[in-house]
């Protein structure tokens, strides 16, 4: 009876630090890219999660871009946005709870980046 109670107990906690790290996701994000002309580009990610769900917005340089196909597994997700030529770009992320931080991988015109964001409390 001790084991079976033991292990419920440890596999609600899993969970619950499962769920707390996906609720954490959501909210706003601001980062800064380096273009290779030195040059940084402001970047905000708007997240809303609902299960493994990830909805929202990225946004640069121009209007705000729909994040579509979002997915969240622990503390890794992924999505993609159309840039507005119309070109598909995938995205993978990891959100890192105890610095409170996204740490995203995407591709762009044969150019791979990465970019670390923090909780924008604005």
């Amino acid at each position: 009876m001790k084991r079976k109670a033991i292990i419920t107990t440890v596999l609600v906690s899993c969970f619950i630090v499962c769920l707390a790290a996906v609720t954490g996701l959501a909210g706003k994000w601001k980062g800064a890219l380096k273009d290779p002309d030195g040059n940084d580009h402001l970047l905000h990610l708007v997240f809303n999660v609902d299960g493994e769900k990830l909805t929202g917005t990225a946004q640069a340089d121009g209007d705000p871009l729909t994040i579509n196909d979002g997915k969240v597994t622990g503390n890794d997700f992924s999505f993609n946005v159309k840039d507005p030529d119309g070109n598909v770009i995938p995205v993978d992320g990891k959100y890192v709870a105890a610095g409170d931080s996204v740490s995203l991988n995407f591709t762009e015109n044969s150019m791979t980046h990465h970019v670390t964001f923090l909780r924008d409390d604005k």
